[in-house]
């Protein structure tokens, strides 16, 4: 069985309330290549309701963008011909998040996250994406992710002590 790219973030990378497997109360999600695509699958529970019958906008904002990061580190691993999980770790952060909600987003079935690379320009990789429920595109994006600042890097793996 595949491991899904955040699987491979390192403990202290791994908090984000999208993304992260340490955070309990997030949405915990994983994405998997699917040949030159990424994909996420992701159970709306019933209290990300916008109105009656239907998906909360931040919570698809919230997909595209951790969904979004999770393919860049993957492309970043790609690009520099590597597995992922080796080190030093790749992780990237959102440097801008666009979205465009093409109709609404019914509450209720599984929601499919797909991404594909559209640019990887050094520590830049831009991510289209785009929201499938029912076969039907709901929801498109795109995310600019930079790779986390090399000193970002070293406060969460060597995180100073009080006195």
């Amino acid at each position: 069985m595949n491991k899904a790219f955040q699987d491979y973030y390192p403990e202290n990378y791994s908090h984000c309330y999208g993304c992260g497997s340490l955070n309990e109360q997030g949405h915990q999600i994983k994405s998997f290549w699917d040949g030159e695509e990424s994909v996420c699958h992701f159970q709306p529970k019933p209290y990300h309701i916008a109105i009656p019958g239907y998906v909360y906008g931040g919570l698809l904002a919230s997909l595209i963008d951790c969904h979004g990061t999770g393919t860049a580190a993957a492309a970043g691993y790609q690009a520099e011909n590597r597995a992922m999980g080796i080190e030093p770790a790749l992780r990237y952060l959102t440097a801008s998040l666009h979205v465009d909600y093409l109709k609404p987003t019914p509450l209720g079935p599984v929601l499919e996250i797909r991404g594909k690379v559209k640019e990887v320009k050094g520590r830049k990789i831009t991510i289209e994406e785009w929201v499938v429920v029912n076969g039907v595109i709901t929801v498109r994006g795109e995310v600019i992710a930079v790779q986390m600042p090399e000193q970002m890097l070293n406060d969460l793996l060597n995180p100073k002590r009080s006195a």
